[in-house]
């Protein structure tokens, strides 16, 4: 059964979609001690800790035309989402921001159109569209569940889907014959200097000294770094190498079921048209994803 492709790929789908579903709520508790920067930036310090055992032997036999792409994929895939998914939930809910998340197998396709010149479908559109408006929906909703002014915390996640539909298309399409553990952990070596810059020049020490929620806060984005990064990619991208880079992505029709259920236990808010933008948005993923992948009619 674990040896099956069709069947492993559903036991990664599952795993992914605890783990990253967990990841908001852990990122949520994590800013009660420390500042989103911080947060970014040790989450990809706790990750490059766990996995620099397995990037050290590989480092000198990648090529700079290797490394490149893997700083590319370091930077789209981790950095830059580790920073803009923290920055985002100090104004918005855990689970809202899991939600919008579901918007990256769109973007991966979309990124994947624009670099390949595919032909753009009309359900591909009808889905894009449904999905943009879900998520447009979804940042106009207010504290008490109605209709209220932009929350532009939202564009933030938007941008971290971006992201990762950039870094999905770049290992499917130059890295796909990486093994999934040395892509994961040279990615994150390749980028970690610039986390270790950053935090240096932040109050870290302060924090613990002043907030006696700073150590709880820490073991929360170790969990993050650890398991939510490190061990999650390596996770998603042997999924990515047994599917398509869009296929892969598609852990995101979980991933808001996982993130809503630890926002509700939290106490956040969920109301009709969070679950309608949620619909919305799941159900442009489906469009997209479903012509995408349906096989093509033989002559």
């Amino acid at each position: 059964m674990f040896k099956n492709p069709k069947y492993l790929s559903i036991i990664i789908l599952a795993a992914l979609s605890l783990i990253w579903g967990s990841s908001f709520i852990l990122i949520k508790k994590s800013l009660l001690g420390l500042s989103s920067g911080q947060v970014g930036a040790l989450r990809m310090i706790f990750a490059f800790i766990v996995l620099f055992p397995v990037a050290l032997p590989r480092l000198k036999k990648i090529s700079f035309k290797q490394y490149k792409f893997l700083f590319l994929v370091g930077l789209t895939a981790n950095l830059l989402p580790a920073f803009l998914f923290a920055e985002a939930e100090t104004g918005l809910g855990s689970g809202l921001t899991g939600v919008l998340n579901s918007l990256t197998p769109m973007f991966t396709l979309i990124i994947g159109l624009i670099a390949f010149k595919n032909k753009l479908h009309l359900g591909v559109l009808l889905g894009l569209i449904i999905g943009l408006i879900g998520s447009m929906g979804l940042s106009f909703v207010g504290s008490s569940g109605e209709l209220s002014s932009m929350n532009f915390y939202a564009l933030l996640v938007v941008a971290a889907t971006i992201c990762y539909g950039i870094s999905a298309n770049v290992i499917k399409v130059h890295l796909n014959d990486f093994n999934p553990k040395v892509l994961t952990s040279v990615s994150i070596f390749t980028i970690t200097p610039f986390a270790i810059i950053y935090l240096l020049t932040t109050d870290l020490f302060t924090h613990f000294q002043n907030t006696s929620e700073t150590w709880t806060s820490l073991g929360a984005v170790f969990i993050l770094g650890a398991v939510g990064t490190a061990f999650a990619l390596i996770l998603f991208n042997r999924l990515i190498k047994t599917t398509s880079a869009v296929s892969a992505t598609s852990v995101t029709y979980l991933i808001p079921i996982v993130a809503v259920f630890w926002g509700i236990i939290d106490g956040e808010a969920f109301f009709p048209l969070h679950l309608l933008g949620m619909i919305l948005i799941i159900s442009g993923v489906y469009f997209v994803t479903k012509v995408h992948t349906k096989p093509k009619k033989e002559n």
